[in-house]
């Protein structure tokens, strides 16, 4: 292994979630914690402030399971594609880069709606709060949910049928709400189609 640490024995590691492709933060790894990581399949690191080691989850239970490390072309820095279990950043948000000084308005957040969707799906199931439309969905059961799934498929046949964009991103849009709370209620986190798809990709590549 030929990563090049600094002169205080560091190496920046950006740990990436291997579904969504987010970057959760930005940490720092030395030897020791690098060993351990590839050791347990879970990421350590080494505090700068505190001067020590620490093991991602270890007290909150958000623990990072790690798919693959990569290093760049000068060896002196880590990508750590990770399956998060839970919030990265101490502040129990999603990842540490949450604030925003600049954003092109012609992008969209690569998918993350899809994150924060199926999180408030999520919520619904477990709290089934009183007049949500989507607490009526797992109240009325899988059946319902199919019906609704099967529903929305068909409309967005007949939106491309009729060649009318504006109607099929509505009924594309419903389609996918739909599908996530099948997933959510058949307990299949969309991650798991995400790994999925880029499965796939790697083998046709």
């Amino acid at each position: 292994m030929n990563v090049q640490f600094d002169d205080k024995g560091l190496v920046p590691a950006i740990i990436q979630d291997a579904g969504t492709k987010e970057v959760l933060t930005l940490a720092y790894m030395n030897e020791e914690s690098l060993a351990r990581t590839l050791e347990t399949g879970e990421t350590w690191f080494y505090s700068r402030s505190r001067q020590e080691l620490w093991h991602k989850g270890a007290t909150s239970g958000n623990t990072q399971t790690v798919v693959s490390i990569n290093y760049d072309c000068d060896q002196d820095a880590l990508l750590v594609l990770v399956y998060p279990k839970g919030p990265a950043c101490h502040t129990g948000a999603v990842s540490c880069f949450s604030e925003r000084i600049f954003k092109n308005p012609s992008s969209l957040e690569d998918y993350q709606i899809l994150q924060s969707l199926e999180k408030v799906i999520q919520d619904r199931e477990q709290e089934r709060p009183e007049g949500a439309y989507t607490t009526y969905l797992f109240e009325k059961g899988v059946d319902k949910i199919l019906k609704k799934v099967g529903e929305e498929t068909a409309e967005v046949i007949i939106a491309a049928k009729n060649r009318d964009h504006e109607e099929l991103r509505w009924e594309a849009a419903d389609l996918l709400y739909h599908l996530q709370v099948l997933l959510v209620e058949q307990g299949l986190p969309f991650k798991r189609v995400l790994q999925t798809l880029e499965e796939r990709h790697k083998d046709r590549s």
